[in-house]
C-alpha cells in the first residue's frame, strides 16, 4: 500500500519527478499527480496494479521492416496543401502529388514526404493544423482533386477559381465551400463503381460509419450555430450510441453517404499517387506522417470515447525554444487501457497508417514510452510524464511495419530519454536527425559521424527554412511572440553568428566552397550556392535516408509553422511561390537536386 500521493502515482507509471531537456530535476505539483490519477480512474488509495510497471525494452525478435542492401536514398519533403499549380483549386491536392512524384522521380528521388493527411473538421475548415486531427484513421477530403473525380466536367467548377489560386495563403473556408459544393453534385449523380464503393464501406466497418456520421452531424451543428466539435453539441448528440444520434442517422442517410463517398474518393486518389511514385521509379514512394494525438472533441473521441483520456492534454516541458513549455491540446490514448489491451488499439492504428505508406514517420516517437501530460486548468510547467506499455507498443508497430513492408522513422527530438535511441536502433526504427541540432561543443557533427540508421534533413516543419534560419528570422519571431525573453533572444542571436561561421568553415574544409567565397557571405540572405553546398554536405552522411524540404528547393523564407502560436502567424497556410509547372526548371531546384543525386545516385533495380 502506498503511503504518499507520489508513491501512488509511481505505481501507475505517473512520474512524480522528471529531468527536463536542460538536465534540471523537476517535481510537478501534487495537484498534478492527483489530477492524473483521477483522469485515469485510479483511486488515491488502494492496492497496487496487478501488472508490473513498464520497462524500456524491445519485444523479442520483432524488429520493424527494413529493405536489404545499402539503401542511401533521398526524397523531397512537402506540405501537400502548399503545392501551387495552374489546375488546382487553391490548395495542393492528390493530382498535384502525382505531378510532384513525376518531378521528384525524374530528379532521382526515391520518396515524397508529406504532412499528416488525417481528417480534420470539414465543417470548420479554419482548423488547419494537420497535427491536430479529428481522426487519424481517415483522410482530409480537401485534398481531393475535384477535376479528377469520375464524372467531373467544367460546368461544375465554381466561378472565381483564379481568385482561389492567386493568394500566397490558402483560404481554407473558400476552398472548402468550392470543393464540397462540386463534390456534392458529383455524389448525387452516384458512384462510378458502386460495387467498389460498397466494398470500401463494408471494409471500413463501424469506425468508418461513425466518422461519416460525425461529419454529417458536425455540418448540421455548425449550420445551427453550434460548434464543429462534439463538446459544443446538444447533450443528446454527444453520445454516438444515443437514440437521438440514431434518429439523426435515419433522417440524414444521404449526408452520411456523402462522407463515406468522400473517404472512398480520397483513398482512391491517394492510391493513384502511390502508383505515380512507383511509375516514377521510386523505391519507397509515399512517406507519410502520423500525428501524436487527436483533438479532444473530434471524430475519434466521439466514435470511441473509451480509448482517449478526458481532462488531459499532450504537450512538452519548458525548453530552450519555449520557456513556458508547449500545450498541443491533444487528447492522449489511455495508458491504462492500452496496457490492459496489450496495445491492440495502437496496433490497429498502425496497421491502417502503414497500409498507405512506403515509409511512416511517427511524430514524437517517444510517445510509445512516455507522454508529457497536462491536466485541464493547468499550464505546461505543471505537467509531467506518464509511461506507456512500450514493449507492447513496439510489438504491434513492428507487426504493422512488416506486414505492409513500411519503413518506420521515429521523430526522436526534444527530451529523449536515456536509452531510447538505442532501443529504436534495435527495433529498426530510423532516428530523425536535423543538421541544425547535430552539434557538439566545438561545432557541427561531421557528416561521416551521423548514424547509418537514420533519416537526416536540414530542418523540419516546426523550424525555419534555411534562408530564414540564416537570417535569424526564427529568433526574431520567438521574441516577437514572447516565447522567449529579450535576454534569451539576444543570446540566441549572438550564437547564430557562431553557428553560421562554423557551418561555412565546415563547407570550406569539405571542399564544397572556397575560403575566399565564404568570407564574402554575410548574415543577410544566403546565396544559392550556399544552399546547394549545405545540402550536398548533408547528403554525404552514411544515413539511409535524406529528406530535402521543398521550401528550400523553392527558395522560401517564411516558416511553415511557429510552434505555440495559433492566430499570431499564418501557420499551415503558406503556399509555395513557385508553381509545380515551373519548379523543375528553376536553378535552385536543379542545383540542390543535382548535388544530392550525385552523392546518392539511385540504386539499380
Amino acid at each position: 500500500m502506498s503511503n504518499t500521493i507520489e508513491e501512488r502515482a509511481a505505481e501507475f507509471a505517473i512520474q512524480p519527478s522528471y529531468h527536463a531537456l536542460g538536465g534540471e530535476f523537476v517535481r510537478p505539483p501534487v495537484e498534478t499527480l492527483r489530477a492524473l490519477l483521477d483522469a485515469f480512474g485510479i483511486p488515491p488509495e488502494g492496492p497496487p496494479p496487478d501488472r508490473a510497471p513498464p520497462v524500456m525494452r524491445a519485444p523479442e525478435g520483432e524488429p520493424c521492416f527494413l529493405p536489404e542492401g545499402e539503401m542511401r536514398l533521398w526524397g523531397i519533403a512537402a506540405q501537400l496543401y502548399q503545392l501551387r499549380s495552374g489546375r488546382n483549386w487553391g490548395i495542393g491536392d492528390f493530382a498535384d502529388l502525382c505531378a510532384l512524384a513525376r518531378i521528384a522521380g525524374a530528379a532521382g528521388a526515391d520518396f515524397i514526404g508529406l504532412n499528416p493527411l488525417h481528417a480534420l473538421f470539414l465543417a470548420n475548415p479554419a482548423h488547419t493544423s494537420p497535427f491536430s486531427p479529428s481522426n487519424r484513421r481517415f483522410l482530409n477530403p480537401l485534398y481531393i482533386a475535384v477535376d479528377r473525380v469520375p464524372g467531373y466536367r467544367d460546368e461544375l467548377a465554381p466561378e472565381g477559381l483564379d481568385r482561389l489560386r492567386a493568394p500566397d495563403l490558402v483560404d481554407y473556408p473558400a476552398v472548402a465551400a468550392a470543393k464540397l459544393g462540386a463534390l456534392w453534385r458529383l455524389w448525387m449523380e452516384g458512384p462510378d463503381d458502386p460495387v467498389g464503393f460498397m466494398r470500401f464501406c463494408t471494409e471500413g466497418g463501424e469506425l468508418l460509419r461513425r466518422h461519416a456520421l460525425f461529419e454529417a452531424i458536425s455540418a448540421k451543428m455548425v449550420a445551427d450555430e453550434h460548434g464543429a466539435g462534439w463538446r459544443g453539441w446538444p447533450v443528446e448528440l454527444q453520445d454516438a450510441k444515443s437514440p437521438a444520434v440514431a434518429e439523426f442517422a435515419e433522417a440524414h442517410a444521404e449526408d452520411i453517404g456523402f462522407h463515406y463517398w468522400l473517404q472512398w474518393i480520397a483513398d482512391r486518389q491517394l492510391g493513384e499517387a502511390r502508383d505515380a511514385c512507383r511509375a516514377a521509379g521510386m523505391k519507397i514512394g509515399l512517406y507519410l506522417d502520423f500525428a501524436v494525438g487527436e483533438v479532444p472533441d473530434g471524430s475519434s473521441t466521439w466514435s470511441d470515447p473509451s480509448l482517449a483520456v478526458s481532462g488531459l492534454r499532450i504537450g512538452a516541458s519548458p525548453d530552450w525554444f519555449n520557456a513556458q513549455g508547449q500545450d498541443w491540446g491533444l487528447a492522449p490514448l489511455s495508458p491504462v487501457k492500452l496496457a490492459d489491451l496489450h496495445a491492440a488499439p495502437f496496433g490497429a492504428l498502425m496497421q491502417d497508417a502503414t497500409r498507405r505508406a512506403g515509409a511512416l514517420r511517427i511524430d514524437h516517437a517517444m510517445g510509445v514510452w512516455q507522454l508529457f501530460l497536462i491536466p485541464d486548468g493547468m499550464g505546461a510547467p505543471q505537467g509531467t510524464y506518464v509511461r506507456y506499455p512500450i514493449e507492447d507498443m513496439l510489438r504491434v508497430l513492428a507487426e504493422a511495419s512488416r506486414r505492409n513492408r513500411t519503413i518506420v522513422i521515429g521523430e526522436d527530438l526534444g527530451n529523449v530519454p536515456d536509452g531510447f535511441r538505442e532501443l529504436m536502433a534495435r527495433m529498426n526504427i530510423l532516428s530523425y536527425r536535423i543538421l541544425l541540432f547535430e552539434r557538439h561543443d566545438h561545432g557541427y557533427i561531421a557528416p561521416e559521424h551521423y548514424p547509418r540508421e537514420a533519416l537526416v534533413c536540414l530542418s523540419t516543419h516546426d523550424l525555419p527554412t534555411f534562408r530564414g534560419w540564416w537570417r535569424g528570422d526564427d529568433v526574431a519571431i520567438r521574441r516577437e511572440f514572447h516565447l522567449i525573453s529579450e535576454e534569451a533572444a539576444r543570446q540566441q542571436g549572438e550564437f547564430r553568428w557562431t553557428e553560421r561561421r562554423q557551418l561555412l568553415e565546415d563547407l570550406a574544409r569539405a571542399g564544397l566552397m572556397g575560403w575566399d567565397e565564404i568570407d564574402r557571405i554575410g548574415p543577410e540572405d544566403p546565396p544559392e550556392a550556399l544552399l546547394v553546398a549545405v545540402h550536398r554536405h548533408l547528403a554525404r552522411t552514411p544515413s539511409r535516408l535524406l529528406a530535402v524540404r521543398i521550401e528550400d528547393m523553392a527558395g522560401e523564407v517564411a516558416p511553415v509553422n511557429v510552434p505555440s502560436t495559433v492566430d499570431e502567424h499564418p501557420n499551415w497556410r503558406r503556399r509555395l511561390g513557385v508553381p509545380l509547372e515551373a519548379l523543375a526548371d528553376t536553378a535552385l531546384f536543379r542545383g540542390i537536386a543535382g548535388a544530392v543525386a550525385a552523392e546518392r545516385p539511385r540504386e539499380s533495380p
